[in-house]
């Protein structure tokens, strides 16, 4: 897949509904301490993560549902794509296994369905789903892109389209 057909296939999501998104929003805090406590509970997190990246961990855990929180008051799906790439980049740089990625989500997942209002799980499950069935996708251009030599990547710039 392109950087081009992926963020194409962003731009087909839809946005969550602005009561949604501040169920969301009132609850980001909440759900990242949640999913820092279970994943910092699983036996086989250092292998995931690499050692001495729990600290990192839980920081992804903030800033990605800060960012989602962000993304749904103001839905951007080439930012969306963007960041996307340049966590996979700048994480895995940094000793984040592939794995980590199915793990995590499919946590976040669990603890939104947990704690967001039905219909508010309903409009932001098809942005996280997308995350799920595209780390193949993110695999595939962060291997190019890492490849390309060494050091962290650069964050994404915000971007319109």
């Amino acid at each position: 897949m392109t950087r081009e057909q992926l963020i194409g296939s962003a731009r087909k999501l839809l946005p969550p509904s602005a009561e949604a998104a501040a169920d969301f929003a009132a609850k980001q805090d909440t759900m990242a301490a949640e999913l820092n406590r279970r994943m910092l509970a699983r036996p086989d997190l250092d292998r995931l993560i690499g050692a001495d990246n729990r600290a990192m961990m839980e920081n992804n855990s903030r800033n990605m549902l800060r960012f989602m929180a962000s993304l749904f008051r103001a839905f951007e799906p080439v930012v969306l794509a963007e960041t996307a790439l340049w966590v996979f980049r700048s994480y895995r740089a940094h000793g984040f296994l592939l794995s980590f990625w199915p793990a995590d989500l499919d946590t976040a997942v669990e603890i939104l369905r947990e704690e967001l209002a039905a219909e508010s799980f309903a409009a932001v499950y098809p942005t996280l789903e997308w995350l799920t069935t595209n780390i193949p996708a993110f695999t595939q251009l962060s291997d190019e892109a890492l490849s390309q030599g060494p050091g962290e990547p650069e964050a994404p710039a915000p971007s319109h389209g």
